[in-house]
């Protein structure tokens, strides 16, 4: 065991030498310092840290070249640092194909999620696909990122990058990110138009609507408490009526009695052309909002408003009775 004591200079210049080999003695104010003292008169401060059940020590400077002060604060940087991965060198890969390792190790999203990830980068980074990751540059990136219109999807593709370079890094990949020193691309949030009283002027407007179908797909994004994606492509065969569920997601009472009162002719519950589903009614839904007063309001907007009042239960029926309880709060029943 080493000697411990409080290392100061008057101490360490006279300490005693061993007979042969040498001494270890360690530090009291900063217990993780200590120093090698040999026969010849050499002092040496170091760490020690365990890689894999075996001791390995790790030298920090020698003293008197090194004060002691200053091997003190040391000694959390060279821990640190003996603590990182050694970066591995690998092959050149385009980006394209560390783009789906990265897609593969990294993104963790339900399948829509992903989906649209893909998509979009396949529209807004398809120009970096044949390049060699490592050889990117930051022009390369201003140049990508440039010719994307609309500053929410421009900023969410540099985040994007940011990360796939983050994670080539650590691969061994590539030695610096390209991205880092880029300014952050300032959004406008864009804030929805719903409360309560133009909710309500929704609903009204909604049941006005001529065409059945698009009617009921309208209330359908009021009722089952779901984004438009997921109403539109409801199929008959996901729902079920005697557990008043539609997949592994509960149906309020009124979004049953809706689904009750249609026609099952078909696959889909909202059918649209070509014997497929609705997809996106844009026309039909800017006569709503036009005729509501809200002409920037989208679809999901509706689902948004709804799930911030939305009470949440783990337990689907405990669930099911705040969706009804929500409803009739807005005189829906």
């Amino acid at each position: 065991m080493a000697h411990q004591f409080f290392f100061n200079p008057y101490i360490l210049d006279n300490l005693p030498l061993p007979e042969k080999g040498f001494d270890v003695v360690q530090d009291i104010s900063e217990p993780r310092l200590r120093m090698y003292v040999t026969s010849r008169g050499a002092k040496t401060f170091f760490v020690r840290r365990r890689v894999r059940g075996r001791d390995q020590r790790i030298i920090i400077g020698a003293y008197p070249d090194m004060d002691i002060e200053t091997a003190r604060d040391r000694v959390a940087t060279v821990l640190a640092d003996s603590m990182k991965k050694m970066p591995v060198r690998r092959k050149k890969i385009s980006f394209h194909d560390f783009w789906t390792l990265y897609l593969k190790h990294k993104v963790r999203r339900c399948e829509d999620s992903e989906v649209k990830l893909v998509r979009a980068v396949n529209m807004h980074l398809a120009d970096l696909f044949d390049k060699n990751i490592s050889e990117i540059s930051e022009n390369d990136i201003k140049n990508v990122i440039a010719k994307i219109s609309g500053a929410a999807v421009a900023g969410r593709m540099q985040e994007v990058l940011a990360s796939v370079f983050k994670y080539a890094i650590e691969q061994g990949y590539a030695k610096n990110n390209p991205v880092e020193n880029l300014p952050k691309i300032q959004q406008v949030r864009r804030q929805s138009p719903l409360d309560d009283e133009s909710f309500l002027r929704l609903i009204d407007v909604i049941r006005d609507v001529d065409d059945v179908v698009m009617r009921s797909a309208f209330l359908m994004l009021i009722y089952a408490f779901l984004p438009k994606s997921k109403v539109l492509s409801m199929r008959w065969d996901d729902l079920d009526f005697n557990h008043y569920m539609w997949r592994d997601w509960p149906l309020s009472n009124v979004a049953v009695v809706l689904l009750e009162n249609m026609a099952q002719d078909g696959d889909w519950v909202f059918m649209g052309r070509c014997k497929n589903h609705l997809a996106d009614p844009r026309v039909a839904w800017r006569n709503v909002a036009n005729a509501a007063g809200m002409p920037n309001l989208r679809m999901d907007d509706v689902y948004k408003f709804l799930m911030r009042r939305l009470k949440w239960a783990a337990d689907r029926e405990d669930l099911r009775e705040n969706m009804n309880k929500l409803l009739e709060k807005y005189s829906i029943y």
